[in-house]
């Protein structure tokens, strides 16, 4: 028998894995770069997806810290989707807010069926694809694009717990968003809309109140409607913003200048009366239909309460106004983020109709000051 004979007994094959370092494997044929680890009497092997062995050592670090987190708890480790999927829910509870809480829980019953009954650990990428597969061409890009966003975060959470390595999830294409085109009221279309609203009722006072308020402050509506005699102190010139109870989106308070359009409409709301500090100046949640109302009979596109945001906001811009500070007003946390937007909405047609008198009411414009060389040269 030759001894290059398979029947040879002296014959030593070569081995598939070569192992090159502590818990670093190489793959004869493909090159390529495994991890091995034993963990709580188990063996865990996982391709670092790369035939450098520079880079293979670097993966092999980060990794082994991963596996060191893996839990050995046998509940912990077999927890499944749905159990994993709740726990986190009532993690973030206490840091969200109710509408944010229940946008979260209907993604969670959207995933929830294409997960029923597997351990968490056992997910795969191929459980996810066949999610977004049959899933996602039943919902919207934004509906997808959220629960897309709570299956990454539950991962996530899971390799905090120690349930798994890797964030699978994070490996599903994404779906664009398409930004849907901002409607914001001329002039002329605004003063037309709240002409029609008081026309309408006498009912219909408070929702005019409240579009105005929108519209003059920059608030959302939220926050304009829970806002009290109290936040205003018509002495300083400035208002306080809390959101009442819900509070505001980004959970913090924030005071802005009383501009005169809004001054002199709280003053006639107020009128000879002495309103007390916590009562609201808006007695309504909302003026969703008499806005809808006033549209159609005015026949101007259908406005939102959001819609006298972008109102405030762009005469903001036209009356020169730092793009940081408008940021501040209008209550977003990070106005270096927000800067580039309201570039686009200034440019509008919109935007660079009206009169430049309308926005120096809302924000009334400072004389320059005259540089040493104008002065010396007589301008004036």
């Amino acid at each position: 028998m030759s001894a290059n004979s398979p029947e040879s007994p002296n014959r030593v094959e070569n081995p598939v894995f070569n192992n090159v370092a502590e818990n670093l494997y190489r793959h004869n044929k493909s090159g390529r770069y495994y991890a091995l680890f034993k963990r709580g009497g188990k063996q865990i092997r996982k391709s670092l997806k790369t035939n450098d062995k520079g880079l293979a050592k670097r993966k092999l670090t980060d990794l082994r810290a991963n596996v060191a987190n893996l839990t050995t708890d046998g509940g912990t480790r077999n927890i499944t989707f749905t159990d994993l999927s709740e726990r986190w829910l009532e993690k973030q509870k206490p840091t969200l807010k109710e509408s944010s809480y229940r946008r979260i829980k209907n993604c969670i019953d959207g995933l929830a069926p294409f997960f029923k009954g597997i351990a968490f650990k056992n997910i795969t990428l191929s459980h996810c694809e066949k999610w977004a597969s049959k899933r996602g061409g039943t919902i919207s890009a934004s509906s997808y694009k959220q629960e897309r966003r709570a299956l990454v975060a539950m991962f996530t959470y899971a390799i905090r717990l120690g349930v798994v390595l890797d964030n699978v999830a994070s490996g599903l294409d994404q779906r664009k968003v398409e930004s849907k085109q901002v409607e914001i009221p001329t002039q002329e279309q605004f003063e037309k809309l709240i002409k029609t609203m008081r026309k309408a009722d006498p009912r219909s006072e408070p929702g005019c109140n409240l579009v105005e308020l929108l519209a003059y402050s920059g608030m959302r509506l939220n926050e304009g409607v829970n806002l009290l005699w109290g936040d205003v102190d018509f002495d300083r010139g400035c208002f306080k913003v809390t959101g009442g109870e819900k509070g505001t989106k980004n959970h913090e308070e924030r005071t802005v200048p009383l501009f005169p359009a809004m001054r002199e409409l709280l003053e006639r709301i107020k009128g000879d009366s002495t309103p007390a500090s916590r009562e609201e100046i808006i007695p309504i949640n909302d003026a969703k239909t008499m806005i809808r109302s006033a549209c159609e009979k005015s026949e101007l596109p259908y406005f939102t309460h959001h819609n006298m945001r972008h109102y405030f906001c762009s005469n903001a811009i036209e009356a020169g106004v730092n793009f940081k500070v408008i940021a501040g007003w209008l209550g977003h946390s990070d106005g270096g983020c927000w800067s580039p937007r309201p570039t686009a909405i200034c440019a509008t047609p919109t935007a660079m109709r009206w009169p430049s008198g309308w926005s120096s009411r809302l924000f009334p414009t400072r004389r320059r000051r005259m540089s040493f060389t104008q002065k010396r040269l007589g301008h004036e």
